[in-house]
């Protein structure tokens, strides 16, 4: 089918100001509550996962949802539907949750939709900036129209990446690479990769509604990117697959076998 590429992120942008920035630096403390260690879930993201699903059902009615929260009820059976013929919508409806509850950016709204697990079309909002990044398979990355490119390649020690903590935690590994940067935000990292404001970033746990849409974005703006192993990046691969993205596949392996000696955990 031919995605509404602009209808989608239209819809994101009405949630975003109808049910996320009224929330921002507003919530009350029974409007946050934690799903696990580390990890919250806030009113504002219910009511945005719902809004999305109703009105990216009336774009593409053909096609399932995996989002974030639902998957919290039924992880396994949410995830499956990743691996059924029906495409997929995979929806983020705040990411950078805690960064939202905290009353600081950035956070975004991340939508992508997918077939057999590959990603077609991502969509990726920052919400307070107001900017949208979006790709559609084989047509190029734009920032609000304007096409984007991923940064050049350049000496391992002169990048500005991302790592977890545990890899920018070891001194050997530290020293080889330059400046580190922490969003707390997968959704604004993959929009920074794009726009060539990010040379690399690894994360080890890999869930789709984090990064189906970036991966696709880094991809379409000439970047290389890959799971750990080096196969490509699937969304329903599973969240231990990992995923390297550097501005191309010399760089890419450069990064691989650096991390490599460290363990990517």
């Amino acid at each position: 089918m031919t995605l509404d590429i602009a209808r989608v992120g239209a819809l994101m942008r009405e949630v975003a100001a109808e049910e996320i920035l009224p929330r921002y630096r507003n919530l009350a403390a029974h409007e946050v509550r934690e799903k696990k260690a580390g990890s919250v879930v806030t009113t504002a993201d219910l009511a945005a996962e719902a809004r999305l699903i109703n009105g990216l059902a009336s774009i593409a009615p053909e096609a399932t949802v995996v989002a974030e929260e639902m998957a919290e009820g039924d992880l396994a059976a949410v995830l499956a539907r990743l691996h059924e013929d029906a495409p997929v919508w995979v929806i983020d409806p705040v990411d950078g949750t805690a960064n939202f509850a905290d009353g600081k950016s950035p956070f975004c709204v991340i939508v992508a939709y997918v077939e057999h697990g590959a990603t077609r079309a991502g969509w990726i909002l920052d919400v307070v900036a107001n900017e949208l990044t979006v790709a559609e398979e084989g047509s190029g990355t734009f920032r609000d129209h304007t096409r984007v490119r991923v940064a050049a390649p350049t000496a391992l020690g002169e990048t500005t990446g991302y790592l977890g903590q545990r890899l920018r935690d070891r001194p050997a590994l530290a020293a080889r690479l330059g400046t580190f940067r922490v969003t707390r935000c997968a959704g604004r990292d993959h929009m920074d990769l794009a726009q060539g404001a990010l040379h690399y970033a690894l994360y080890r746990r890999t869930w789709p509604w984090d990064h189906a849409a970036g991966a696709l974005l880094h991809r379409e703006a000439g970047g290389h990117n890959a799971a750990w192993d080096g196969a490509p990046y699937n969304a329903a691969g599973g969240p231990e697959q990992g995923l390297l993205l550097a501005p191309d596949a010399a760089s890419w392996h450069a990064l691989r076998d650096l991390v490599g000696a460290h363990s990517p955990g």
